[in-house]
């Protein structure tokens, strides 16, 4: 019996799997499919034109990852996802509106597209063959030759470490979203030589009681770092019997941390105490809506 020999439908699906669905013009014709065959296609639906010479196989219905996916290769050889997407990728933020970013290896000849916003970089160091290729792990270049590109998900993009650096050189982000960057990546252990998060632990306790201090006659000085039981929590006020715990926002901030807060917060209220907990992102974003909760449960707790 003979070998089987794919056909160009099989083989396009086999390279939209790879690319979280998507497919170039280069690559529909390298399995052979024609400027007619592709037309045909696009008429019956097979294919959906995302960015010029770009396409979703089957449907337009791309993941977000697809997405990030069709805007690199829409902008050719040495393209790789960055600055806020990047961040995006790497689960530094949530996702944002407005176009992805995508920075290539050359500082003149390419416009951007729509949907795109393109960032020419000369540092990153041009891979020897089409986005995206396993030739373009791994590169290096530009700013003391440090690593500056790699893959996730299969999607070329900026390093960490490159990726806070060009949102701190770009001004995309409002201060409180950089912060929010850096202090995830330092939660995924990543090392950000010559660059320090400006929000520890402690700096966070002293926004939340920044927070309060105009409020001080309806919201009391609460205790700090006080020990309950086997726990210390982060704010107490002991006659009302109300405990706060502040926390940094976080994508994946890990089992085991997940189920010490729920068994710090069931341990507190079996005992008799109620617990409020807020984000970062609360605190910076949310800060009335904050207060006013502390007001209304310290106004139950009276009762």
């Amino acid at each position: 019996m003979g070998q089987k020999v794919d056909t160009p439908d099989s083989a396009v699906a086999k390279i939209a799997v790879r690319q979280h669905g998507v497919a170039t013009r280069w690559q529909l014709e390298s399995v052979g499919l024609g400027a007619r065959a592709i037309r045909n296609r696009v008429a019956r639906g097979q294919l959906h034109r995302i960015h010029q010479g770009v396409y979703a196989v089957g449907h337009r219905g791309l993941s977000l990852h697809g997405h990030f996916m069709a805007a690199g290769l829409a902008c050719g050889p040495g393209a790789v996802l960055s600055h806020t997407s990047a961040a995006v990728l790497w689960e530094l933020l949530r996702p944002l509106d407005g176009p992805v970013h995508v920075s290539v290896p050359t500082t003149s000849g390419r416009k951007s597209r729509h949907g795109i916003r393109l960032h020419r970089c000369s540092s990153l160091t041009s891979p020897r063959e089409p986005f995206p290729s396993p030739s373009y792990l791994n590169q290096e270049g530009g700013r003391g030759r440090r690593l500056l590109t790699t893959h996730r998900h299969n999607i070329p993009v900026t390093t960490v470490p490159r990726t806070i650096e060009d949102l701190q050189h770009s001004g995309l982000l409002p201060p409180r979203l950089l912060r929010r960057a850096i202090r995830q990546a330092e939660l995924q252990g990543h090392r950000l030589e010559g660059l320090e998060s400006d929000r520890t632990r402690s700096d966070l306790e002293a926004l939340f009681l920044d927070l309060i201090r105009p409020h001080r006659d309806r919201i009391p000085a609460p205790e700090v770092n006080i020990k309950i039981g086997r726990w210390t929590v982060d704010f107490f006020w002991a006659r009302q019997r109300l405990v706060v715990e502040t926390d940094f926002w976080t994508y994946h901030r890990g089992s085991v941390a997940w189920q010490d807060d729920h068994a710090r917060d069931l341990d507190l209220r079996s005992a008799g105490y109620a617990v409020l907990r807020y984000t970062d992102e609360q605190l910076e974003g949310e800060p009335a809506r904050v207060v006013a909760d502390i007001e209304r449960e310290l106004e139950r707790e009276r009762r």
